[in-house]
């Protein structure tokens, strides 16, 4: 049936519920204070008839889908007879006779409340269609007969289905349970909720019991036949759901999470029912740093991201797409990456967003200026580096020339073309460096701090590790518990802040709209995480248990890797910024005569081709590069240690 046919169908029958109000209140209903004549009746019913409908097509009630309404689409019912019983005072001024308003009212209000009744008695034969039970079944006939519509009448078939315990009986959990039982062909079976809220204990939520959380608990679940449990705590803190999955685990249940299933979901995603992620695995709620403010100030830009097919240039690209802005120029030298956010975006957004892809490298120079005048950004995100440690320790030269005299090129374009805001992605190895990466990207801090006169807005913002990067070691313990073991740790006392994609690139994107000039941002990580633990849960997760099903091996130090990471250089020069997950540095800056006698030394070594020259060269211009022998010989007295081993 066509829903031209299901709309006039719906006021047929609301129509037929008029008049049988109309009928009973005008007609049948006794009075002794108005005395209405067979005609004065007709012109009343009428009358009510145009003010009753006028309204509900105006607010377009007859255009909602009420299997699936809400209290939204009732508020607006509601609102639509209100309006029509005011109008219906009104005229009764002017048509012949009297009706009281007592009459009035409660003709509107018997019409409304059989209106309600029958579309919740529509919702619930819906959503009941495939029940067991006989009034479901006898209902979705008549229903079917009288309104014309199809009412699915095959049980749910529940003995295939997995039962699972739902911990967390609020409005998330609620939502998870109404969806499994009304979707024939979901997986899972709600068989109860667990909750601590002892108002909710007891009771029941869509006909599913509410369990304490308490020491009986196992024997419950397991008296119920549940097969999973399935976590819908959005708002639970790290400490509590660690404790929750140690003690699911340990009841030897398989434990799921219902929320949102990617990294990189936004506002339009959906809960889905998964695995644990990284995210869960290290039992750190990801959250979103991004204000409306924020978004506001980036709104109608045009902005430029180098490195915007990378882990975090497309993630930036992905939150900066969303703030609405004028132009969005993706840059990357890697093809591959640029193409999927290319695609991603225009699957998201079509004609929506002005979006560019420039294939270019920032060591190009000549290239860097061209996209620069052809575009003319308002602010640049430069995420573009090469960023693997061990690749650099035996590439120095290339490492030198992509990632310093690549951030210059990009800053003095930023200049020479008026661009209002340059914020730079750098990390936790450029502070007291062990490893040309690092070392690169401190002296690219460094050009950035000596740019503080500069009419650019110029800013780094450093932060660690973040989860499910390109190269990083989530994918690695992946790939090896896949393969059956063994995970291979360089060394098991090291330790890393880690930081989920989105809350990073929210976290850039927020300290680069409060940006001065020459700062340097510094995000709180967290606690650090100890690798090894890191690994030995990732196998739990995986359902082994590590050194007996998945083996963990020590490989040794790679060339240039400390056992920590630091986030500050001088952390009594800390400050703090609007933001609670965001501090400043106010690292002394260079002059420009500075910068440039080191950036001389850097071009003399790079002539010589050799990355010995190039590394000697480094350590020259940037005095807290250090080897890593001289940091992990004094690592254990690290105040980074002590933190993560619970000191």
């Amino acid at each position: 049936m066509s829903n031209h046919k299901i709309r006039w169908t719906l006021v047929f029958y609301d129509l037929l519920l008029y008049l049988f109000s109309a009928f009973f209140i005008m007609v049948i209903y006794p009075s002794s204070i108005d005395h209405l004549t067979t005609e004065m009746v007709i012109y009343y019913i009428a009358a009510g008839c145009v003010c009753l409908f006028i309204p509900r097509f105006i607010l377009k009630i007859y255009e909602q889908i009420w299997r699936y309404a809400g209290p939204s689409n009732y508020m607006r019912l509601l609102l639509s007879d209100a309006a029509a019983g005011l109008l219906f005072l009104i005229s009764r001024r002017i048509l012949p006779g009297n009706v009281t308003f007592v009459r009035s009212v409660s003709l509107f209000c018997l019409n409304l409340l059989l209106c309600i009744a029958v579309r919740l008695l529509y919702q619930w034969v819906y959503q009941h269609r495939m029940s067991a039970k006989p009034i479901a079944k006898s209902l979705s006939k008549v229903l079917g007969l009288v309104a014309g519509v199809s009412f699915g009448t095959d049980e749910i078939k529940k003995e295939n289905r997995i039962r699972i315990a739902i911990v967390g009986a609020g409005s998330v959990g609620a939502m998870l349970a109404e969806e499994l039982q009304q979707n024939p062909k979901a997986t899972y079976d709600p068989v109860c909720f667990v909750d601590i809220d002892k108002e909710k204990v007891g009771r029941t939520l869509f006909n599913v019991p509410v369990l304490a959380n308490d020491e009986n608990l196992n024997n419950k679940l397991h008296a119920l036949s549940v097969q999973e449990v399935v976590f819908a705590l959005p708002n639970a803190d790290g400490e509590r759901r660690a404790e929750l999955y140690q003690k699911y685990k340990a009841f030897g249940f398989k434990i799921k999470v219902y929320d949102f299933p990617t990294l990189n979901t936004d506002e339009g995603g959906k809960r889905q029912i998964h695995d644990f992620n990284i995210e869960d695995l290290l039992f750190r709620s990801a959250a979103s740093f991004l204000s409306e403010e924020t978004k506001s100030w980036y709104e109608g830009k045009s902005v430029l991201i180098t490195g915007g097919g990378g882990s975090i240039g497309s993630e930036l690209a992905r939150q900066v797409a969303r703030c609405r802005p004028s132009r969005l120029v993706l840059l990357d030298v890697y093809e591959n990456g640029a193409y999927d956010i290319q695609q991603e975006l225009h699957m998201r957004y079509g004609d929506g967003l002005n979006l560019r892809v420039e294939i270019a490298s920032a060591c190009d120079q000549d290239m860097m200026e061209k996209i620069f005048r052809d575009h003319t950004p308002d602010i640049v995100f430069h995420a573009a580096a090469h960023k693997h440690v061990p690749l650099m320790e035996r590439n120095v030269c290339e490492a030198i020339s992509n990632n310093v005299f690549g951030t210059l090129n990009v800053v003095e374009a930023c200049e020479k073309y008026k661009v209002k805001r340059f914020i730079m992605i750098s990390t936790d190895k450029a502070v007291n460096p062990t490893n040309v990466m690092g070392a690169t990207k401190r002296m690219c801090e460094m050009i950035v701090q000596s740019k503080n006169g500069s009419s650019t807005s110029f800013s780094a913002t450093r932060f660690g590790n973040v989860l499910g990067s390109n190269g990083s070691v989530i994918p690695l313990f992946k790939r090896q518990i896949a393969n059956g073991g063994p995970v291979t740790l360089t060394d098991k006392r090291i330790i890393r802040y880690f930081m989920t994609i989105p809350e990073a690139s929210q976290l850039v994107m927020t300290s680069g709209a409060m940006a001065g000039n020459g700062e340097l941002y510094v995000l709180d990580m967290g606690k650090p995480v100890k690798i090894l633990e890191l690994a030995e849960n990732m196998i739990r997760l995986s359902g082994l248990e590590p050194y007996k099903d998945i083996q963990i091996i020590e490989t040794g130090l790679r060339p240039g890797e400390k056992l920590y990471e630091e986030l500050l250089i001088k952390s009594e020069e800390l400050g703090k910024t609007a933001n609670k997950m965001i501090f400043v540095e106010k690292d002394h800056p260079l002059s420009e005569q500075e910068i440039n006698e080191k950036l001389d030394i850097l071009r003399q070594a790079l002539l010589t081709q050799s990355n010995r020259a190039a590394k000697k060269a480094l350590m020259q211009v940037v005095p807290t590069f250090h080897t890593p022998q001289e940091v992990n010989e004094k690592a254990l007295d690290a105040e980074e240690m002590r933190i993560a081993v619970g000191e």
